[in-house]
């Protein structure tokens, strides 16, 4: 199932525009042999020239995600200090 997408363009050094999709998708639990195993999820990329993807473990995904939103919360104070200094 496709849980989310996201679609970047961009244009190369010809100004030529282009396309890349990074997709979030997820298989549900399942039971083997009476056991019930993990879902899957996938993170698949694609542009106009190729396609991969990389199948994670909950809580690999959990791992990637956590660390995405540390990231991306320190680039925001970063920015945020920057223009608090602009304004003073």
């Amino acid at each position: 199932m496709i849980e989310d997408e996201i679609v970047h363009w961009w244009k190369d050094d010809k100004g030529e525009q282009h396309r890349t999709i990074f997709r979030i998708e997820s298989d549900s639990p399942t039971q083997s042999n009476g056991f019930p195993r993990d879902g899957v999820i996938n993170v698949r990329i694609m542009n106009t020239v190729s396609a991969t993807a990389i199948k994670l473990s909950p809580a690999e995904a959990l791992q990637v995600s956590t660390q995405l939103l540390a990231v991306a919360k320190d680039l925001l104070n970063q920015k945020r200090s920057m223009w608090q200094n602009h304004e003073d």
